[in-house]
Formats: structure tokens, sequence, C-alpha cells
């Protein structure tokens, strides 16, 4: 039988319990979780099923993935990286290219998930931090709760261009309805990987 995680690393976040824990390896590991997320992010961007004008795509579940593993403060930090390369040009969001990159592309009609990426990611870190990544119900409750995060300023920002013309029908449309099959799915994943992680981390500390 596995053991619950302990005491020592009960307020923690799981890449806090990754050693080095302090000093120049603690900023090297930092980094490194940094550069791993963007990668990440940037390839999970371009895994997707196409729908019109908003790919469905398993970003989301990096994002609140990472967010959870990370805490809120790399969370955070390793998202506004992505958001930054991204908005220097660099082809690392979902629907970029060579073509149509940078703020131009940001300002877009994905340009709402964006910002709810970063607000999600801080969101189930502070979550993760009081030990909402710990069990199969409370990731889940996470999950739902970050991917809300990420809809509201998602589908305001798409209603913002796109309502006066098409009408908030058609808005739902492109940007909620298609996607919310997938989001189940991913909810699930996470919902089983963090408290596997955390098992395996109590089994290790034991």
């Amino acid at each position: 039988m596995a053991t619950p995680v302990s005491n020592a690393v009960s307020n923690r976040v799981l890449s806090e319990v990754i050693y080095p824990a302090s000093g120049t390896g603690l900023m090297i590991k930092r980094a490194a979780l940094v550069a791993l997320g963007i990668v990440a992010l940037a390839i999970a961007a371009k895994i997707r099923v196409p729908f019109w004008p908003v790919p469905v795509t398993m970003q989301t579940f990096v994002i609140l993935a990472l967010g959870a593993a990370y805490g809120m403060r790399l969370g955070v930090a390793t998202v506004l990286g992505y958001l930054l390369i991204g908005a220097l040009g660099f082809d690392v969001f979902t629907s970029s290219s060579a073509e149509t990159n940078g703020l131009a592309y940001m300002m877009g009609g994905t340009g709402g998930y964006l910002v709810g990426f970063l607000l999600a990611a801080g969101v189930l870190g502070w979550l993760a931090r009081r030990g909402w990544d710990r069990n199969m119900g409370t990731m889940a409750a996470a999950m739902v709760i970050g991917n809300a995060v990420i809809y509201v300023p998602g589908l305001l920002w798409l209603g913002y261009i796109y309502a006066e013309a098409k009408g908030w029908a058609t808005v739902l449309d492109w940007g909620l309805w298609p996607f919310l099959a997938g989001d189940a799915l991913k909810l699930a994943l996470a919902a089983l990987i963090l408290p596997l992680a955390w098992r395996f981390v109590g089994d290790a500390k034991a």
C-alpha cells in the first residue's frame, strides 16, 4: 500500500519536491523548468484537431497541468515567457505562421484565450499549493475552474470581435461548444496523472 505524502512536502507543489531545493542548483532547476514548460506549450499548440476560428489542442491540458506542478509564481513566469516569445514573432501559437505571428496574431480571435492561459496557470498553481492536486476529485474540480478561467476572457474577446456581426450564438459555436468533449477528456487525464505523481512522491519520501 502506498504511503500518504509526508508532512515535509504537504505545503509544496510537485516541482518543489524535486531536488535541488536551494542555492544555485535551485535557480538552475527553475530556469530549466521554465524552458521545458515553454517548449511543451509550443509543441502542444501545434498538436491540434482543427476547428475554426479556434482549434482544439492539447495546450489547455499542458497549461493547467504545468500550473499545478509548478505553482503559481513559476507557472505564471513560464506562461509569460511563452507569450513573450510569441509576441517577438516566433511561431509558437496554435495558428501562427511565418506570415501571421507576433502581436498582430495575439490581438486576433485567440487573444482572450492567451490571457486566460496566464490567469489559469496562476489559479491552478494557487489551488495546487493548497493540495487540490493530491486526489482525483479535487484535481478534477481544479481543472474545471481552470478551464472556466480560460474561457471567460477567451469568449469575451471573441465576442468583442465577432458578436456584433455574427451574434453570441455563433461566438459560442466557435469558441465553446466544440471544445467541451475534448476538455472532459483532458480533465480526466489530469485528474489521474497529478494524484498519481503525488502517490509516487509519497512512496519515494517514505
